[in-house]
């Protein structure tokens, strides 16, 4: 696989998406939890998708229970919670394995991508990864990276 465009996943809703229909547009893939220590970057997220989502930007989220079992709820109930709690309008996917041999295909393409601390292993809910105009990882920033440290680089890379 070389890009994103290659891949497809569920909607929240169940809708099967074709990952391409984003090809063109820089993209910002978090995989989520609705209850841990970094839940609120939510809001954070938001903030970059009503800042950007103008410029071909957009927020994918794939909310996981890997990590701490914290993310228990169903599809209808996380989507209900992301919009209750943070307004939360960008796409959000079913909920995925971001490691091990049920890790869904796009995250295990983004790892070979960029590595991480832990090498080729996704450390913990809220992990991003800026994907290009062109279906490419830019870079991957760790879950204490705060959505609004990531301005600069989303910028960057709608000029290009």
């Amino acid at each position: 696989m070389t890009g994103l465009g290659q891949f497809s996943a569920t909607s929240i809703d169940g809708t099967d998406v074709d990952l391409s229909a984003y090809d063109g547009e820089v993209l910002l893939i978090v995989n989520t939890a609705s209850q841990c220590g970094f839940t609120p970057q939510y809001q954070g997220l938001q903030k970059l998708q009503d800042e950007y989502a103008g410029l071909g930007f957009s927020v994918l989220g794939f909310p996981c229970d890997q990590f701490g079992g914290q993310e228990p709820g169903e599809d209808a109930e996380i989507a209900g919670f992301c919009e209750r709690n943070f307004g939360v309008t960008f796409p959000l996917f079913s909920k995925v394995d971001v490691n091990g041999d049920r890790a869904h295909p796009v995250f295990r393409w983004l790892r070979s991508q960029k590595g991480g601390l832990l090498g080729n292993k996704i450390k913990w809910n809220f992990t991003k990864f800026l994907v290009a105009r062109d279906g490419t990882v830019i870079q991957r920033y760790a879950p204490t990276t705060k959505p609004e440290k990531i301005a600069g680089d989303i910028q960057a890379a709608l000029k290009s």
